[in-house]
């Protein structure tokens, strides 16, 4: 069987780059003492929620970058203006998919016109 092989256009310091404020054993400590609770009846399972590590994004940045107003942003992703200006005032925060996707924009802005397109 072969070796599985990935590829990426990020380069090997962008990706370290990406887990440079990762806190891998607070994680692991977190989950373990979900678990022990668990196990003692203490936590009921579906009181847990999965967590996953998200790329950290400056909204008003990605959209500056891309000289788009708040409106033509958020028609690129699917949500409303308001949404778009209430992640930049830092009054919400963006969903873990709409992170994703403007994390990808950020990392390949032609990105911007598949999704026109799309």
């Amino acid at each position: 069987m072969n070796e599985p092989v990935f590829k990426s256009s990020l380069s090997l310091e962008q990706i370290d780059s990406n887990f440079e404020n990762m806190d891998f054993f607070g994680e692991l400590m977190d989950g373990l003492t979900e678990a022990l609770a668990y196990s003692k009846g203490q936590a009921k399972a579906d009181t847990f929620t999965r967590k996953r590590s998200l790329p950290s994004v400056d909204v008003a940045a990605v959209r500056s970058s891309l000289n788009m107003t708040q409106k033509a942003f958020a028609s690129v992703l699917g949500v409303s203006p308001r949404t778009v200006e209430a992640w930049e005032a830092g009054r919400t925060e963006p969903t873990p998919t709409a992170k994703k996707l403007i994390y990808l924009i950020e990392q390949d802005n032609s990105l911007v016109q598949k999704l026109i397109e799309a």
